[in-house]
């Protein structure tokens, strides 16, 4: 059976190698496309976050600048807005994060089961995601960010 599995399957095997053969390699590039698809997922979610951020640091230093000029009595209201956005952000992207290294561990769990069960080759790698390394430093940023608004302290200050 062993010699078998490692057998070159040809158009000059049997119907039912050729079958079989053919069934586990669609297998294995539907995980290849289930994992492009949680990155465009968790790409979706970096979109939508770095949207909330850019705005809510935006809106909270247009309106501290506009106090710090004298143009505004108070500028608290439209600043906790500002600060409610970057905070709705990276919680947002937290949880994308969070759910992307969950979703993608249980891929890989059922990738090796079943090339341990001899049922897909899993020849190709399975790199670290990009998207996901993406993320990261886009949250090391947001929380740099915040911290810059709420202790005006940081890079951003």
């Amino acid at each position: 059976m062993e010699g078998e599995r490692n057998a070159r399957v040809t158009s000059s095997s049997s119907d039912g190698a050729i079958s079989t053969e053919l069934s586990s390699r669609r297998t294995g590039m539907s995980f290849q496309r289930t994992r492009m698809s949680a990155d465009r997922t968790l790409m979706s979610v970096i979109r939508t976050s770095l949207s909330l951020i850019g705005f809510g640091f935006t809106i909270f230093q247009v309106f501290q600048k506009a106090h710090e000029a004298d143009l505004l009595k108070s500028g608290e209201a439209p600043r906790h807005f500002g600060e409610a956005l970057v905070w709705l952000g990276l919680a947002m992207l937290v949880i994308g994060v969070v759910y992307h290294v969950l979703f993608m561990a249980g891929l890989r769990r059922e990738r090796e089961m079943l090339k341990a069960d001899g049922l897909i080759h899993a020849e190709t790698q399975y790199p670290v995601s990009f998207t996901l390394i993406v993320a990261i430093v886009l949250l090391a940023i947001g929380v740099l960010a915040i911290a810059s608004m709420v202790f005006n302290v940081g890079p951003f200050d």
